[in-house]
């Protein structure tokens, strides 16, 4: 057990303290050592559930750490982190037992600091029923949802107090697992009778008619269906990109951001593997994972292409009937899946993030063909990113105007009156925004 919380610290300081993504340090500890099942589930829920909850987790210290956190040792600290997440978060562990493990641990990590450990958790034990202050609606949904004040700030001035609450709490659910069956190769019968024989907690998708839900079962990467390219792991939000552009047999595509490629393939799915798909990258390393997954799902109709999506090039003038941008973005939407989001953004970031948006859609405009279309896409619920920037392009480029479309009616789903729609998040979908705009001339 204790091995478990031990990697787990070990997780969280490459994540919070040296940039690492959750996702992939959690994929390199789990898939390639020694692990059993149950220590593996104990070390996902703990690693995720404390970055989640690291500024409720980080307040409550702040009561009993009268220094201050940025002087206690760091691995001491994720320490005290986890331990606050078990006892506040999770029922099924005793109080007595996390503190136990926590002062064994730290004599591992620290020893001079095993006492400072014990004093600091059982002095919040003692004082659980402490109740915070709220001086304002920002710091009220700070604490209960464990966001920076700033981003509660950001979401209460572009959505109001009902819907930001609603997204918090969409925001800090614990994600299913979607997948997309590759019609290329399969049947969705077949699939979803494969997964329930293999004892998956399955579902069919909210919306999208490609889409399976899991909710229980062992990690999908590994079951045959996803090496043999029969489907593949896409969120629901994600899925309706693709069916929103209109697209048809033979067309000429162009993804310009299109790593990790998961849209392009269904883009080719969608054509039934015909016409001309490019798919460009400014990174040559994800070019390659592209191509891999292309190979898995049997597409041959994709061409991957290494290029800065905001640098013109003139071979691409008025070239594709289709033009998607699925931009760079903060993530906002897909915090429930990286949770190190609520912690690594910040306002002067999301301007260089703006920046970098406009700099890419007026590009992508000059490469669609009159009577094409340009799509705009991203994981986020920043109306700077989303709204702002439709409304920026269109008053710069006369020659496109907003195009509106449907795909559904469920309750987490905005149509804006000017046409674009946003999907907020919950349980079974990401936060996300999608607006098709057409080129008149």
């Amino acid at each position: 057990m204790n091995n478990a919380r031990n990697i787990a610290v070990n997780v969280l300081r490459r994540v919070l303290n040296e940039g690492a993504y959750s996702n992939i340090e959690l994929k390199k500890e789990l898939n390639y050592k020694d692990i059993d099942d149950r220590d593996k589930a104990l070390i996902t829920e703990i690693v995720y559930g404390t970055i989640k909850y690291k500024y409720t987790i980080d307040t409550i210290l702040k009561n009993y750490i009268k220094s201050g956190l940025q002087k206690v040792n760091i691995d001491v600290l994720n320490i005290l982190r986890i331990s606050i997440y078990q006892i506040r978060y999770l029922d099924k562990i005793p109080s007595f037992a996390v503190v136990n493990e926590a002062v064994e641990l730290t004599k591992k990590k620290a020893i001079r600091n095993a006492k400072f450990v014990n004093a600091v958790l059982r002095n919040y034990i003692r004082n659980m029923k402490t109740d915070y202050n709220y001086d304002s609606p920002d710091f009220e949904l700070a604490f209960k949802y464990s966001f920076s004040p700033w981003l509660v700030k950001m979401f209460l001035n572009q959505y109001g107090f009902e819907t930001t609450e609603n997204i918090l709490a969409g925001l800090n659910k614990t994600p299913s697992v979607t997948v997309r069956v590759n019609d290329l190769k399969t049947e969705y019968d077949k699939v979803y009778e494969s997964l329930t024989k293999n004892g998956y907690s399955i579902r069919e998708g909210k919306i999208c008619p490609e889409a399976i839900v899991i909710s229980k079962g062992k990690n999908i990467e590994d079951n045959l269906l996803f090496k043999d390219g029969f489907i593949t792991v896409q969120d629901e939000s994600a899925m309706l990109v693709a069916p929103s552009m209109d697209l048809e047999e033979n067309m000429t595509v162009l993804d310009l951001c299109s790593a990790p490629g998961t849209k392009t393939s269904h883009i080719a799915e969608l054509m039934k593997n015909t016409g001309s798909i490019f798919a460009f990258d400014i990174h040559a390393n994800k070019l390659s994972l592209i191509r891999q997954n292309l190979k898995r799902l049997g597409i041959t109709d994709v061409k991957c292409i290494e290029a800065d999506a905001a640098k013109y090039n003139p071979d691409y003038e008025k070239f594709g009937d289709r033009v998607l941008v699925d931009v760079p973005c903060s993530g906002f939407g897909i915090i429930s899946k990286k949770p190190e989001i609520k912690w690594t953004k910040n306002n002067e970031s999301l301007k260089s993030i703006v920046r970098i948006q406009k700099g890419i859609i007026s590009n992508a405009a000059k490469y669609v063909k009159p009577g094409g279309k340009l799509i705009y896409s991203t994981c986020t619920l920043n109306r700077q990113e989303n709204e702002d920037n439709i409304k920026w392009f269109i008053k710069k480029h006369a020659n496109f105007e907003i195009e509106p479309f449907y795909v559904g009616k469920l309750t987490n789903i905005i149509y804006h009156r000017e046409g674009f729609i946003t999907i907020l998040p919950d349980e079974f979908m990401d936060g996300f925004f999608i607006a098709k705009m057409i080129r008149r001339r």
